[in-house]
């Protein structure tokens, strides 16, 4: 089985045909810059000692220092990160960022891990990457299984080392050391946005549409409860054990409420102190959930969700990725045939990195924004960029995932270009 980063590159090879860039850049971009592999030794509670595996990848800077979550997860791998690496540099080169791409991870399942080991944990991997990270080189943020908390935990290990308090280094932070208005929401209130932009021009009435949404984390929570709000008829949702399904639709506030309390997501609804089970809905796996007939599909869960496999099953009319690399190449192929709209990730989850930007920002200028002005200027970046790559998927007659690799490389290309190409070098000039 191909790597997750060769199938990455796919898409880079697919987008190098409508733009024009030197030979140099598309070059430079098929290789990340750096990759770091660490051990981090952890004393457990029981005085035991446990060593895991941490990764850290920067894979282009060529517009701006990198930026990138920390995951932890029991499937990380170096592949994985390179690859989520990859996708951090169109996504900023996407959203205009002055900013490259980085992400990083640890292989741990966290939720075996007590409250002292996870902070001797994340102290541990920012001791082993310290040197390879910092507010002008990399910048780190949450990711899947990661938190405020952790966050926190990470800058201040950093600012012990470096001896100076280094609020730049991480985004995602707790707002009491530095972190952001809106960041926590900022991934699914991105997608919800560009969502509502891109479905106003098929048409759809929120009343009138079904969504389903896979992965009941903070994106997937964030992006159900505001189309709920919106009037949208949000059917089914799941996390990593399962989901529930109601065809007349859910009550997303009662199911947000009891994830919240319980860690888990059950069909339970919830209005005030009480929870009732209700009759009207069906339990449901998360393959199922793909599959539903709805008429937009949200995969907001990990990677390589959609596959040749079961890319047939998909009923939807429109997918919008708010995980990131849910689709693989060989689906993408399928989907396009079945003519399913598929928003890329690229695009559709950058409102986490977007605000991970406005944090850095607001840390290095100390100069803070409101929950107000924070939104606002979100929903112009992503809105405008939206517009933008939905204009060249119409020129060139290409999917809105090329149409936004497009956009990137162009980006990119310029950058790459001014330090001096192939032509430049022959030509003697």
């Amino acid at each position: 089985m191909a790597s997750i980063l060769s199938d990455a590159n796919r898409r880079l090879e697919r987008a190098l045909k409508y733009v024009s860039i030197s030979e140099d850049a598309s070059e430079r971009l098929r290789y990340p810059k750096a990759s770091l592999t660490v051990s981090i030794p952890v004393r457990m509670d029981n005085g035991t000692l446990k060593v895991f595996q941490g990764y850290r990848v920067r894979y282009d800077d060529t517009r701006g220092p990198t930026k990138g979550g920390i995951r932890f997860h029991p499937d990380v791998n170096l592949d994985e990160v390179q690859s989520l690496a990859f996708w951090m540099t169109f996504k900023c080169a996407a959203l205009n960022l002055p900013l490259g791409g980085a992400k990083g991870g640890v292989t741990v399942n966290p939720k075996e891990l007590s409250k002292f080991e996870l902070e001797r944990l994340s102290r541990g991997y920012i001791d082993a990457i310290a040197n390879f990270i910092g507010p002008d080189v990399d910048v780190p943020a949450p990711d899947v299984y990661t938190n405020p908390m952790i966050m926190g935990w990470m800058m201040d290990q950093y600012s012990i080392i470096c001896r100076k308090l280094s609020p730049a280094v991480i985004t995602g932070k707790p707002l009491s050391m530095g972190g952001s208005q809106g960041r926590d929401t900022a991934t699914g209130t991105g997608a919800f946005y560009v969502l509502q932009a891109m479905m106003a021009k098929f048409g759809q009435v929120p009343q009138n549409t079904t969504v389903a949404v896979q992965g009941f984390g903070n994106a997937g929570s964030v992006i159900a409860r505001l189309l709920f709000d919106a009037g949208y008829r949000v059917v089914a949702v799941s996390d990593s054990q399962g989901g529930v399904y109601s065809p007349s639709g859910l009550d997303i506030p009662s199911i947000q409420q009891f994830k919240t309390s319980t860690r888990s997501l059950k069909a339970v609804y919830c209005e005030g102190t009480v929870c009732n089970i209700v009759n009207d809905h069906s339990v449901l796996t998360n393959d199922e959930l793909l599959a539903l007939d709805v008429d937009i599909l949200i995969p907001a869960a990990l990677e390589n969700q959609i596959t040749a496999e079961n890319a047939d099953t998909i009923q939807a009319r429109y997918i919008f990725e708010v995980a990131n690399g849910p689709v693989t190449s060989e689906a993408d192929r399928i989907l396009e045939a079945k003519d399913i709209y598929v928003f890329p990730d690229i695009l559709v989850n950058a409102g986490g990195v977007t605000v991970s930007y406005f944090e850095w920002v607001q840390n290095r200028s100390g100069l803070y924004w409101s929950v107000e002005d924070v939104n606002a200027r979100l929903k112009t970046m992503m809105v405008t960029e939206g517009e933008r790559i939905w204009q060249i998927a119409q020129e060139l007659a290409i999917s809105p995932r090329t149409a936004a690799y497009v956009h990137a490389l162009d980006r990119l290309g310029d950058a790459l270009n001014a330090k001096g190409t192939r032509d430049y070098y022959v030509s003697g000039i």
